[in-house]
């Protein structure tokens, strides 16, 4: 098997490979894809905080047809990812999270388990995973019950945005939701006055036009949906399993322990791609400008050299919140805080409420991803 770009769908264990890349090729040149898979923690560190290597565009000439909308969205996500419009996205991104309100997590979970909870069984991903990061984004930024119920019902459809390579099929359904997503997104935007004075308060922004600016905020809000999806039901999912197996609810600090751990021992996201700008230099490994880089994050999460024993579970390990899963330096992902108090409110109100827990199926399937571990379905009986 290809240790570079291999389906989390088919394979058991993918720390197997890491572990052999980091002992024997922790940079390595994949012949057959074309592209540097960097796989140890200093390395990984290196490539991350090196203005030569970019987020590459996705879809740049709009050969899959996405319409205006869905196109300005992913331009947004993208292209805004480097340079200094990266650092207007980031300006934006931070005073959007300024706009969002506390909500009561556990009437939300509460109200997802009640819903599909029958005979006292559960699938935690599609019915909890799925649904409560996205719910508790949009509630936080006090959005209408039936844009709420919209957004959380198609949001599963708009990620794909984001896939290098799209079907038809998923072009279509992006096409026929992204209006809609954006008009909804821009409306609650208006009704929160976060357009006025924008652009004083965005740091070198005087290059880019007001309706820019505003087309910037609406993806970006757009881009915390997807990204509590995909990652939010990621990091719930992973966590429960792995507090499940090695018994740490006792408490809430306990299980705050357990999400961050489970951050560096099982993430949710293994990997993420840059493109190199200029030459790099990684050891002996030369890089050429143009290059395609895959930054290894879940084998760097393992390297020895960084995490003392680093194949145990060890909620108590010191250095544990310097995983790599969200990112370092000035592309960390700002949902990092956000998603770890999601995950434990979450966790801890389940544990707190169900008395016996048990797993209903030990072979858990992944879905067909390159860049994420996800479980499909995890099913539980709760008492």
């Amino acid at each position: 098997m290809n240790p570079t770009l291999f389906l989390q769908s088919d394979v058991s264990n993918p720390y197997l490979i890491y572990k052999t890349m980091l002992q024997n090729n922790p940079v390595y040149w994949d012949e057959t894809n074309k592209i540097w898979a960097i796989y140890s923690y200093e390395d990984c560190v290196s490539i991350l905080k090196n203005s030569k290597a970019e987020i590459p565009v996705v879809n740049a000439n709009n050969e899959q047809k996405l319409n205006k909308k869905a196109l300005e969205i992913l331009n947004n996500l993208t292209r805004l990812s480097n340079g200094i419009q990266h650092e207007i996205s980031k300006e934006i991104a931070m005073l959007l999270f300024s706009k969002m309100k506390s909500v009561d997590i556990n009437s939300i979970i509460s109200q997802l388990i009640k819903s599909d909870l029958t005979e006292n069984k559960i699938d935690w991903v599609n019915s909890v995973c799925k649904k409560l990061p996205v719910l508790v984004v949009l509630k936080s930024f006090g959005f209408e019950e039936k844009d709420c119920d919209f957004v959380s019902n198609e949001i599963e459809s708009l990620v794909k945005i984001m896939l290098p390579q799209k079907t038809e099929i998923q072009v279509n359904s992006i096409n026929e939701i992204s209006e809609a997503i954006f008009s909804i997104a821009e409306k609650q935007l208006s009704s929160l006055h976060f357009f006025e004075s924008l652009s004083s308060k965005i740091p070198n922004s005087n290059s880019l036009s007001l309706d820019e600016i505003k087309t910037i905020s609406i993806s970006n809000l757009i881009g915390l949906f997807i990204q509590s999806f995909d990652a939010g039901r990621g990091i719930l999912s992973n966590s429960f399993l792995q507090i499940l197996n090695y018994k740490t609810f006792s408490n809430k600090n306990e299980i705050q322990k357990s999400v961050i751990e489970t951050l560096r021992f099982d993430p949710p996201i293994h990997n993420t791609r840059r493109i190199a700008v200029e030459d790099i230099s990684i050891g002996e490994s030369q890089i050429k400008k143009g290059d395609q880089i895959l930054i290894v994050l879940a084998s760097a999460n393992l390297d020895s050299e960084k995490f003392e024993n680093p194949i145990n579970f060890d909620i108590e390990r010191s250095n544990n919140n310097e995983n790599l899963t969200f990112g370092i330096g000035g592309h960390m992902c700002l949902a990092k805080h956000f998603s770890i108090h999601l995950a434990t409110d979450a966790l801890w109100f389940l544990f707190d409420n169900y008395k016996t827990i048990q797993l209903l199926e030990n072979n858990i399937q992944y879905e067909p991803m390159i860049n994420a571990r996800l479980p499909k379905a995890i099913w539980i009986s709760l008492q």
